[in-house]
């Protein structure tokens, strides 16, 4: 490895972690930099598995024997190492999970091609809470879809708090960003799917009503916390599904509904022989 102490903080490269708390920051330089940051061993990891290539790592010197081995295939990329007082002044909080890496973000895949034969996604309309984007791709890898696709202003998943969330997930999860409205409808229809948009309406059918008869290929579609859907989408929508609730509660925080949905709509013949038990 390229092993490069920290001295002071105007060594190139090391401009990918400065003030990594600054959440506007971050929206706007990591999509336009084209990098996203992978927080803690097990994530890096899982975006190497990936495929994704690294452009540095930074890291206490008490974490170098566990990174050695995940760059065995990038001999050439610069390892930063400084103790913690210098890695919280660089990056703005304290580094207690390990190590950081600056990724290269893969290229994304046109919609058409990513739902071609896909039986169950997700479409995240303008959620703009890393947490709940990071949960629901978690959701989406544990219980199963096939794919999430992500409206143009909703948040990063690559944003370091979705990754984190998501457990690294994201890494896993196929996903792209989707044209407006009219075009993403046009684009579903022609791959042969069912929108069922999750809200509150009052044409809604229940969630188990929904679940009863299930169509072949669904595109579960979630909104923003409060805002909920817009009206392009339940327009959209071929089906809008409500879960029912109780004590006068309306509504299930999105990452929630998103789990209870997914498993209520999970396509059985995909999940046949595939379920597994942990303790």
């Amino acid at each position: 490895m390229q092993l490069v102490p920290i001295d002071n903080l105007d060594i190139e490269g090391l401009e990918d972690y400065a003030r990594l708390t600054d959440v506007a920051l971050r929206r706007v330089s990591e999509p336009a930099g084209g990098l996203y940051i992978a927080e803690s061993h097990k994530v890096i990891a899982r975006a190497l598995a990936a495929g994704h290539v690294p452009r540095s790592i930074l890291l206490q010197e008490q974490w170098i024997a566990d990174v050695t081995p995940l760059l065995s295939d990038f001999p050439d990329v610069p390892v930063y190492v400084g103790d913690s007082a210098t890695l919280e002044s660089l990056t703005g909080y304290h580094m207690h999970r390990g190590a950081l890496a600056a990724m290269h973000r893969p290229p994304l895949v046109p919609m058409a091609d990513l739902i071609r034969d896909a039986t169950r996604i997700v479409i995240l309309e303008d959620i703009v809470d890393h947490t709940n984007v990071g949960a629901i791709f978690r959701a989406v890898a544990g219980i199963g879809a096939d794919a999430v696709l992500i409206t143009p202003r909703c948040a990063d998943p690559l944003y370091r708090r979705s990754v984190r969330v998501s457990m690294g997930t994201v890494l896993q999860v196929p996903w792209t960003r989707i044209p407006e409205w009219p075009e993403a409808r046009r684009l579903l229809d022609e791959a042969g799917f069912h929108v069922a948009a999750l809200a509150l309406d009052d044409r809604a059918i229940t969630l188990d009503d929904f679940a009863a008869n299930l169509p072949d290929k669904i595109a579960l579609t979630l909104g923003a916390e409060g805002d909920g859907l817009s009206s392009s989408a339940l327009e959209a929508a071929d089906t809008t599904v409500i879960i029912p609730m109780k004590h006068g509660v309306d509504s299930l925080n999105v990452a929630a509904a998103s789990a209870v949905a997914l498993w209520a709509v999970r396509d059985q013949r995909a999940s046949d022989g595939n379920t597994s038990a942990r303790g």
